[in-house]
């Protein structure tokens, strides 16, 4: 039976203020009747026998809480790990932030130590930090990022030569980033003394402290990226891949520090103002482009056309987005690099004959169109059940972190997608460009001025702010907990959990009612018992950061809000000994999440 009690959800280590409340989660799979009881040190906490523990900080104590929680079936059990609270005065300034009184910044407590090996040895770096919002990783070799090393343990089992170099950890969360020291890892006889040379102080705000480069890279004021994937036509087939598409470019342009907007089923007024937004972030020096659009397209007279999902049967030039019009104000902001990724068909459109007058576009060396098709060809995707790759994105995952020059990168591609088959004579990558520069998407960023970088930072924090967790405390004494993840930037997952109930209660559940009606929310994917049955194929990733034995509601097109979103917490529970069940209500009011603050309507 021991081996059968697993511990799922761990709690971890958190630094609070005076005066505030803190809750510890510990989750475990096993038999039947698992039986939880939280401890501080040594003594057990009064009454803390549920998988979550809320305590009230009002005083701090002289010494840093340390928690455990163990999970007991019979006589056999289970411990969590222990999870430390550092209670801090509100004057702390590791506790204070300049851009939001309700977030804590970042701090390092473990960094990562120099080492020598010997070829054939694991290699072992940590970096531990504390934050709210939690923080994430991305791990760095000679100023380039680790591919998959997202974690605070760097792990490299039998390393050779090839390893070796300098080491540093990026740490960031939603408003701040810091970095680790940088330290030297040397494999092989013949290497030299390792040293440790200091990286970055711990930076308060947004701008982040980026490597100096050699002088010789070419760098970027900012990188900025628009993806925009349009499924769910109103008058046209229905398409898969873009989901897949789009989130899967999303996690690897923020890997090379994107700042990124994706979004996903606009209407031409939506497409319009998105990208209106995005030339807000744009200015001289920025890596504008990348610009990933996937859906349905045409291609007239040398110009492409996005299609919108409310696009008539019959649609033309005027029912779309003019991929060259957008480049013309892409210029006008005096960008760096303008990238179009269009995984779209450009067939001729037979029923559009107007040439539309886009206005002379400058001549800059600095534009890259690649195409998923050729000239008056389709775009595919590959169909693999409900999660569907378009062939484009397939192949191009596997070279977009690579430190190449971005057309020698979309040659490669393009190589690689002429190896398939099954699109062989049907689909092939087209590269146009007139680049003259070494340009690439892994070049390090080089702020210009605080001043516009933190305007260009709080411009796309905006669209990427979640509503903070909260409890709801009801009139017959139950706790519900209230959460949020996102899956996209107009799609957020709302998931609530019952963390509290009287002894006489005998079954409880909190549910999602009233969503505003503007929102495309199918009813019957909300309240779900599991992130698989909401309907989105990508809930393995966002249910990763959502505690378990909840119930989940997938709110999409976030951009339609037109006033703060509300909604209502109905409880119904069910006392021992009664049949009837008893309900409540409360109205909760969340703000403007995600893409909806910046008002695209």
């Amino acid at each position: 039976v021991q081996d059968m009690i697993r511990i799922t959800v761990q709690p971890e280590l958190q630094v609070v203020r005076e005066g505030t409340r803190v809750s510890l989660t510990c989750c475990a799979t096993g038999p039947p009747g698992l039986v939880y009881q939280w401890f501080c040190g040594k003594q057990e906490v009064p009454g803390a026998t549920a998988p979550e523990l809320v305590i009230d900080m009002a005083l701090p104590p002289r010494q840093p809480a340390w928690y455990i929680c163990r999970v007991n079936c019979g006589a056999t059990f289970a411990f969590s790990r222990w999870a430390h609270i550092q209670v801090e005065k509100s004057s702390s300034p590791s506790s204070a932030s300049s851009y939001c009184p309700t977030m804590v910044g970042l701090q390092i407590l473990q960094q990562p130590q120099p080492c020598r090996l010997a070829e054939g040895d694991t290699l072992v770096l940590e970096c531990r930090a504390i934050g709210n919002p939690p923080p994430q990783y991305q791990w760095f070799r000679n100023h380039c990022p680790v591919e998959g090393a997202q974690t605070s343990q760097l792990q490299v089992k039998l390393v050779t030569t090839a390893e070796r170099g300098s080491y540093s950890c990026r740490v960031f969360n939603l408003f701040h980033e810091v970095w680790s020291q940088e330290v030297d890892v040397e494999i092989g006889e013949g290497s030299r003394q390792t040293s440790v040379v200091p990286h970055a102080a711990w930076d308060q705000g947004f701008l982040a402290h980026t490597p100096v480069p050699p002088s010789s890279t070419p760098a970027a004021t900012d990188k900025v990226a628009l993806l925009m994937g349009n499924m769910h036509y109103q008058h046209h087939k229905q398409l898969k891949a873009p989901m897949v598409d789009v989130h899967a470019l999303s996690a690897l342009l923020r890997q090379l520090d994107f700042k990124v907007v994706s979004l996903l089923d606009l209407c031409k007024a939506e497409m319009e103002m998105a990208v209106n937004e995005f030339l807000l972030l744009l200015d001289k020096g920025v890596y504008a482009g990348l610009l990933y659009y996937a859906g349905h397209g045409y291609e007239n007279f040398g110009n492409s056309f996005m299609v919108p999902i409310d696009a008539p049967s019959s649609y033309t030039s005027a029912h779309c987005l003019c991929v060259q019009r957008v480049l013309r104000s892409m210029q006008e902001r005096r960008t760096g690099l303008n990238i179009f990724l269009l995984d779209m068909c450009r067939k001729r459109n037979l029923h559009d004959d107007v040439i539309p007058q886009v206005g002379a576009l400058q001549v800059t060396a600095n534009i890259v169109f690649g195409y998923a098709t050729c000239a008056d060809a389709e775009a595919y995707e590959l169909s693999q059940g409900e999660l569907s790759n378009g062939i484009f994105v397939t192949f191009l995952m596997r070279w977009l972190l690579e430190d190449e020059k971005i057309t020698v990168l979309l040659d490669k591609v393009a190589e690689d997608m002429g190896k398939l088959e099954i699109t062989r004579g049907r689909q092939a990558l087209e590269l146009r460009s007139n680049l003259s520069e070494r340009r690439a998407l892994t070049d390090p960023i080089r702020p210009l001025g605080l001043d516009e970088s933190s305007a260009r930072n709080l411009q796309w924090a905006k669209a990427h702010v979640l509503p903070e967790s909260r409890h709801l405390h009801f009139d017959c004494g139950a706790t519900v907990q209230l959460g949020f993840a996102a899956e996209f930037s107009n799609i957020m997952i709302i998931y609530t959990r019952v963390v509290a109930t009287p002894k006489d209660m005998a079954t409880c559940d909190a549910r999602v009612t009233d969503i505003p009606e503007e929102l495309d929310v199918d009813l019957k994917y909300t309240n779900k018992e599991s992130p698989e049955e909401v309907g989105s194929p990508l809930a393995p990733t966002w249910s990763l950061d959502c505690p378990s034995c909840c119930l989940y509601s997938r709110l999409c097109g976030l951009q339609k809000l037109q006033q703060d979103l509300a909604f209502t917490i109905c409880l119904q529970y069910r006392y021992h000994g009664m049949d009837d069940f008893v309900e409540e209500r409360q109205t909760v009011s969340v703000g403007k999440p995600l893409i909806a603050k910046l008002n695209l309507q």
